[in-house]
């Protein structure tokens, strides 16, 4: 039995070994340079997008989401004294691989501009221990801030701004803010009563405006 013991163990350490070599390989250097609390990109688009002086770089990450785009991340966050994150700033920049023709499908029902460029808005809240899609930039994000012992509010406001960088539109900048939802003295039980929707309404255009008075991008 020891021989059948060995070969097992011997088969799991080649797949184990397999797998890290795999998933070394997948990670790319980002291509945007971070200075700061500027992320300065030279293509695609050719943007330079400045936070508050006082966020924290969480780091960045670049690799091939579901093996269909080349995504890159950077992340930035605002916390209190015990590492509890009060904002947060996910820029992310992608584009499909050569070797797909898909498209991205954002409605661009609900817009704004932001330094001459176009962005889709959509505005959300709740729990932030939903749990993320495996392999997703959700799911990348949010391990890098656990990583950098930061611990997300309970529940957040979001809105997702979108960029579409090219006319094939197979490429996009994302900007994703987050904050807090006890800072607007509410909670995600409060905004899905009855009525709520009349207080979510009103928290919209302020969230919106929070987030372009806290991001600058220029071009």
């Amino acid at each position: 039995m020891k021989p059948r013991i060995s070969l097992l163990m011997a088969s799991a350490l080649a797949l184990l070994l397999l797998s890290t070599a795999a998933a070394a390989a997948e990670e790319k250097s980002p291509d945007r340079k971070v200075e700061g609390t500027t992320v300065t990109s030279s293509h695609d688009p050719q943007v330079k997008i400045t936070l508050p002086e006082t966020a924290q770089y969480v780091g960045a990450a670049r690799w091939d989401l579901y093996g269909f785009a080349d995504a890159e991340v950077h992340v930035f966050v605002e916390a209190d004294a015990q590492k509890k994150v009060q904002r947060l700033y996910w820029i992310q920049f992608e584009a499909f691989l050569p070797d797909n023709e898909r498209v991205y499908k954002y409605p661009f029902i609900e817009k704004t501009t932001i330094a001459g460029l176009e962005f889709d808005v959509n505005r959300s809240y709740g729990p932030t221990n939903l749990k993320s899609r495996p392999g997703s930039d959700r799911e990348r994000v949010l391990a890098m801030v656990a990583k950098a012992g930061y611990v997300l509010a309970a529940e957040q406001l979001n809105v997702r701004l979108v960029h579409l960088t090219d006319e094939k539109k197979r490429k996009e900048l994302m900007i994703i803010y987050g904050e807090d939802l006890a800072m607007s003295n509410t909670t995600t039980e409060e905004l899905n009563k009855p009525g709520g929707q009349e207080k979510w309404e009103g928290q919209k255009a302020a969230l919106i405006a929070r987030a372009k008075e806290r991001i600058k991008v220029e071009q």
